[in-house]
């Protein structure tokens, strides 16, 4: 019996030797890429926690730079943020608060440069649009109107359709061009949600160019009489 058995466990030895010798080393480059795929994932993940850890507090110091008015120390805190972060949002948000520190601080240039570079490096359009948004504002108050019209081109993020058509109505206004103006604040005054009270600054212009939008509204009912 134990004869039996020990030739019946050397037999499957045998199978078993074979089969590894076979696939053995399939099964082991298998295992290899699986284990290092999950290794990597969580060594990647981990670094883009240290990574956003690392760039949020580079971000509170370029927030309070901005904050306290210090412009230029905001501007040294971002060209780090920029060289080590360059796709977070951190470095964008932080982007976008420097550009207004300069501006307020009269450097209207380096405002401009500092939008451009979200305008043409975020990585959401969201960030995109309303750092286009502001440069189109900067070149309005510099009469750069055909520039500022061009970066609204490339303002296409749908959450800020409204806001995008109320800056151009300002900046047609500027070149002179009221009817045109008027025709795109009305855009903007249907885009933008009721609730919304920066509405009743779109109307007050509509007024002012002699088109109330309740006026316009009130036209059908008229009509139908």
């Amino acid at each position: 019996m134990a004869t039996h058995l020990d030739l019946e466990e050397q037999e499957q030895l045998d199978q078993l030797k074979h089969f590894w010798k076979q696939y053995g080393n399939l099964i082991t480059w298998v295992l290899i890429a699986v284990l290092g795929a999950f290794a990597a994932w969580n060594g990647w993940n981990w670094w883009q926690r240290e990574q956003a850890v690392k760039a949020g507090a580079l971000f509170d110091e370029v927030d309070k730079a901005a904050q306290a008015g210090e412009a230029d120390r905001a501007a040294t805190l971002f060209a780090t943020l920029k060289e080590r972060f360059p796709r977070t949002a951190f470095t964008q948000q932080a982007a976008l608060l420097l550009a207004k520190a300069q501006f307020d601080k009269g450097q209207a240039d380096n405002a401009r440069a500092t939008l451009s570079w979200v305008a043409d490096n975020a990585a959401e359009d969201e960030y995109k649009t309303i750092a286009r948004l502001r440069l189109a504002g900067v070149l309005l108050d510099q009469k750069k109107y055909d520039e500022a019209l061009k970066q609204l081109d490339g303002a296409t993020a749908r959450e800020f359709e409204a806001l995008v058509a109320d800056r151009r109505g300002d900046i047609l206004m500027a070149q002179g061009k009221k009817d045109e103006a008027r025709s795109t604040y009305q855009k903007a005054w249907q885009a933008m949600d009721a609730k919304v009270d920066y509405r009743r600054l779109v109307e007050a212009k509509l007024t002012a160019l002699g088109a109330p939008p309740e006026a316009d509204k009130a036209k059908p009912a008229e009509a139908s009489k």
